[in-house]
């Protein structure tokens, strides 16, 4: 048996200690964890904006992507001091939880050591959980529908979005689909995200039946697109910009201009917006980060937006299935 790799590193005035490099994450392939560490470090100017004061779940793959994995909220309990947290009340467990906050490159390399392959971050900052920062749509594609069909469902919601003055970003999820984005930015709630979201979803079922279904009954979705509303909600998290996958290739999350969008519609090949972690490395290098948007753009939610969703009525109604709701991310009650 080859002998364990362990390195201790100096990362921005932090050491480290890094081991098991040479084991095998993604068998497929052959990619390591040392490669997964790789990088992670050289993605970090792009991906730490999009991490950075936003309360994060780990998804860890110990034994590599064929074998078992676990979602962690609670911030392992052996990390570095220096790693930071944020303290969120969870209604279900009835206590605070801890989750990690990946501020710095530092925090992002012990991570990946410890073989967290997918990020999984809030919509809203850890200073202001009520408040997302961002409208989301999970395109997620029933068989045999693939990502060419999200595509299609994406374009016309970006044209929607166009027509109440709102500009959108475009992700891969990484996995089968595609991911909308509005950066908003601004003075809002979950409720309003939640009613334009849902409004929209069940609108593009009503006029396109055949491609777009808003419930998330397997039976239904079979060639149909999932318009996934439900992920603007503060107690639920999505896949962040530049995380890894854990697929037979360790694909990313990857920003995708519309031009591309269109270009995948166009020639219904859904291998166009596929990117592996080396070719991510690539795209930023030539590109830059094609999600600064997100984090930068402000934009208000349109009264217009809300008024065609429900208005009113539909907002009274999501409030109060709200309060009914788990409100795992809500603070205890005062006594």
């Amino acid at each position: 048996m080859a002998k364990s790799t362990e390195v201790e590193v100096q990362i921005e005035g932090r050491t480290l200690k890094l081991t098991n490099l040479e084991k095998i994450l993604y068998p497929e392939v052959g990619f390591t964890k040392g490669q997964v560490i790789d990088y992670y470090t050289r993605i970090a100017p792009a991906l730490l904006p999009h991490t950075r004061d936003h309360p994060l779940t780990l998804k860890r793959y110990p034994n590599g992507v064929d074998a078992d994995f676990f979602y962690e909220k609670n911030c392992p309990k052996h990390r570095p001091p220096w790693v930071q947290t944020a303290t969120v009340w969870s209604g279900g467990n009835n206590r605070d939880m801890y989750y990690c906050l990946c501020q710095d490159l530092p925090t992002l390399v012990w991570l990946a050591q410890i073989a967290t392959l997918e990020f999984h971050t809030s919509l809203s900052l850890a200073s202001n959980l009520p408040q997302p920062r961002t409208l989301v749509f999970d395109l997620d594609p029933g068989p045999p529908a693939t990502i060419v069909e999200c595509c299609r469902v994406g374009l016309m919601l970006r044209d929607v979005f166009a027509e109440h003055g709102l500009e959108c970003c475009a992700k891969t999820s990484g996995s089968k689909g595609l991911q909308l984005y509005v950066p908003l930015n601004t003075k809002v709630t979950y409720v309003e995200t939640k009613v334009v979201s849902k409004g929209l979803a069940q609108l593009f079922e009503d006029k396109h039946p055949d491609l777009v279904v808003h419930k998330q009954l397997k039976e239904l979705r079979t060639g149909r697109v999932l318009i996934d509303w439900s992920q603007n909600d503060e107690y639920k998290t999505t896949v962040n910009v530049y995380s890894l996958r854990a697929r037979a290739r360790p694909t990313v999350s990857t920003p995708v201009s519309w031009a591309e969008v269109e270009k995948c519609l166009k020639t219904k090949d859904p291998n166009l917006l596929v990117f592996d972690s080396e070719q991510v490395l690539k795209r930023v290098a030539k590109l830059g980060d094609l999600f600064e948007p997100v984090i930068k753009k402000k934009q208000k939610l349109p009264k217009s937006l809300l008024e065609a969703t429900g208005g009113g009525v539909a907002l009274e109604k999501m409030a109060n299935r709200r309060r009914g709701g788990p409100g795992r991310l809500r603070k205890p009650p005062k006594k």
